[in-house]
């Protein structure tokens, strides 16, 4: 009798499991073909990100094989990659309301000191990120990036990011996704087809492009390796956004409104970002630098002027900013007591005549809000404020510019006239010159609008290559290399250095 009922008590257990384990539907996912099943469940890697002196961001993705209600998560960060030494553990639950992610904001960690973390759940353990928390350093070096259409290329660039042994962080100012359909932006030849198919507008849109994204193993290892600064450009949400509107939504994809809330729950659930009430954020990077990142598009921004003679063009209330943040960036500018300010900003400042019979001002960069445009320049030559640099993304093209918004008043031979330096960096992928016009040498217009008479406060433009700037900062020195790649077409480890400028303590010069 006894062992009738053993035999019975086994038979409702495993008639139970079963029953539990058939309750949840399988989790079906369009991005599913792009797995690694080695890395099951944690297809998508692990990230970190906004480091501060004692805390920092990590972040990873749990990919169920149902659809379960919630996933309890193990994360621990350690001094050692072989997590002998764990500093800090804990327990995180996600469930489907945030797309299975994970987020957990480590806190009461040791300044300027690497770690290593990772995640356990589902019986599985992810691999090993590395991260670091920020101090008072002697130096500093960042990678700064924008642009990464899939479409459009290979990552090689992240990939040769991976690899860069010092970084302190990855900035990257915007469009970490396009929200284009298949074949709208791109070049679809080399097999790098976006998903969904059709232009992202629903959180589930999003969503997916984001885990298409996301299972790219070149940004997989960035990731891994270095934490992230982020801000979100345009293309998170769509083409030339601003707060009430876009280029690229029309009346019959729905409520921008919507979708722009979807878009950004999405990249708050995908991102190494903190949350918190604005996507404008500063950090500290001891003595030596404050990072100030803007948010240029959902914050203030107004409409984009029509043409250089829409009568709006000048009008005090037109806005790229909106009053608050400028009043903020007003504050952590005069504030700062750093050696280095650097701005995160996602559309060029500097004045920039482009050169072309069809196109020569860019009215959606600062160019299209000059009122506010010489307000923050004023902020920055009333207040006296040096050693500013702005790294700036969104053209796909690598500038150097001894800043100014007046041209007309700067010296090329002194230099006088210039209230900072602005760095371009050039694209990850997406598209320049080069793919837009292949057969034409793009140098002879580079020539063109470099130095006077067009542009004299601009001392160097690459609008042929694509890759990333190289950031390193002393206390005395800034140095900027612009890296580049040799093809998109294929996953290729070739890199070099295009240019290098220096930037000398309390001047606005490039060397």
């Amino acid at each position: 009798m006894y062992r009738t009922l053993l035999v019975l008590f086994g038979f409702l257990i495993v008639f139970q499991s079963c029953k539990t384990e058939k309750q949840y539907p399988v989790l079906n996912e369009a991005t599913a073909a792009l797995r690694n099943p080695k890395l099951k469940p944690f297809y998508h890697g692990l990230a970190s990100g906004d480091p501060t002196l004692n805390s920092v961001v990590l972040w990873t993705r749990v990919t169920p094989e149902n659809q379960l209600p919630e996933i309890s998560v193990k994360w621990e960060i350690a001094t050692n990659s072989d997590f002998k030494t764990i500093k800090q553990q804990g327990n995180f639950i996600t469930t489907p309301a945030r797309d299975y992610t994970v987020k957990v904001d480590v806190q009461n960690l040791e300044a300027n000191t690497v770690y290593y973390y990772r995640f356990h759940a589902i019986n599985s353990t992810s691999k090993t990120g590395k991260t670091k928390t920020t101090g008072n350093p002697n130096n500093l070096e960042f990678a700064v990036v924008s642009c990464s259409n899939y479409e459009a290329g290979y990552f090689n660039a992240y990939a040769r990011i991976a690899e860069e042994a010092k970084l302190d962080a990855v900035l990257h100012l915007g469009d970490y996704i396009y929200e284009y359909g298949v074949g709208k932006y791109g070049d679809t030849t080399i097999g790098r087809k976006h998903i969904p198919k059709h232009e992202i507008i629903s959180l589930q849109d999003y969503r997916e492009r984001y885990s298409q994204y996301r299972l790219d193993s070149d940004l997989k290892a960035a990731h891994a390796a270095h934490p992230f600064i982020a801000i979100w450009d345009d293309h998170e949400i769509t083409n030339n956004a601003y707060i009430d509107g876009a280029q690229n939504h029309q009346e019959n994809e729905g409520s921008y409104l919507d979708r722009s809330a979807a878009a950004k729950k999405a990249y708050y659930e995908w991102m190494p970002i903190r949350e918190q009430k604005n996507h404008y954020r500063s950090l500290a990077f001891g003595d030596l630098a404050d990072i100030v990142m803007l948010d240029e598009r959902l914050e203030g921004r107004t409409k984009q002027a029509d043409s250089l003679q829409d009568p709006s063009l000048n009008k005090e209330e037109r806005s790229m900013l909106g009053a608050t943040q400028l009043e903020w960036l007003a504050s952590q500018l005069t504030n700062s007591e750093a050696r280095w300010k650097l701005i995160g900003n996602q559309v060029t400042f500097s004045k920039l005549q482009w050169g072309f019979d069809s196109f020569n001002t860019n009215l959606d960069a600062w160019d299209g809000y000059p009122a506010e445009q010489k307000r923050l320049a004023d902020i920055l030559t009333n207040n006296q404020i040096s050693n500013v640099v702005f790294l700036t993304g969104d053209t796909h093209r690598a500038w150097a510019f001894e800043s100014t918004i007046a041209p007309e008043t700067y010296n090329a031979e002194t230099g006088e006239g210039a209230i900072a330096i602005e760095l371009g960096t050039t694209s990850i992928t997406s598209d320049n010159a080069d793919e837009r016009t292949p057969e034409v040498d793009q140098r002879p217009h580079e020539q063109k609008i470099t130095g006077s008479p067009l542009n004299p406060h601009l001392k160097y433009v690459n609008t042929r290559d694509h890759g990333y700037l190289l950031l390193s900062l002393t206390d005395s020195v800034a140095t900027a290399k612009f890296k580049v790649v040799k093809t998109l077409r294929k996953p290729d480890k070739s890199i070099r250095i295009d240019t290098v400028f220096r930037i000398k303590k309390g001047s606005n010069r490039l060397q």
